[in-house]
């Protein structure tokens, strides 16, 4: 299923792994797990912020894939399923209209 990982980082962790060179491979590594589709990076109420979607073969991959966020960077983390414009076709093509 495709999910929309959204994981928004502490500030002073966030600062912290900055300054001791710790953010960049942190992401690096997990981008490399993770194996996503896209990945974007913003703030979010004020707060870094990543975005990455990606395909997720299982829920049991969630503590592996969020752990890193939550341990270095006290991060929050929502998982939202989400679909292309294919899939929306897809579906919409199942309402029977």
């Amino acid at each position: 299923m495709r999910v929309l990982l959204k994981a928004r980082m502490d500030t002073e962790k966030a600062n912290e792994a900055i300054r001791n060179g710790s953010l960049g491979k942190l992401i690096q590594e997990s981008l490399e797990q993770i194996k996503p589709e896209a990945a974007y990076f913003t703030t979010d109420n004020g707060e870094r912020t990543a975005y990455i979607v990606f395909d997720m073969q299982d829920s049991s991959q969630m503590p592996v894939l969020s752990e890193p966020f939550f341990l270095n960077l006290g991060a929050k983390i929502t998982y939202t399923p989400v679909m292309d414009m294919e899939g929306v076709q897809k579906g919409l093509a199942q309402l029977g209209r």
